[in-house]
């Protein structure tokens, strides 16, 4: 599964939302690309197909929250 992390008015650096979803997912899951401009940034998210979709974007949503920055968010979800 890919899913792109869309951010607007991210608060904290984006390298804090990679390092803890590089923690959180381990070898199951991928930062593969990432990237700026005209005040947005978005990370892009490999995730092992063997992973429950339900439970993979469950734990996408968790790191988020715990980073506070869920609300700044938009997830793009792609097979």
């Amino acid at each position: 599964m890919f899913v792109e992390i869309v951010f607007a008015g991210l608060p904290i650096d984006r390298d804090e939302v990679e390092e803890a979803l590089d923690s959180a997912f381990g070898p199951d899951g991928e930062i593969t690309g990432a990237g700026s401009g005209m005040g947005r940034c978005h990370l892009d998210l490999e995730i092992e197909e063997s992973l429950d979709r339900g439970l993979a974007l469950e734990r996408v949503h968790s790191v988020l929250a715990g980073l506070g920055v869920q609300e700044h968010a938009t997830l793009n979800v792609s097979d």
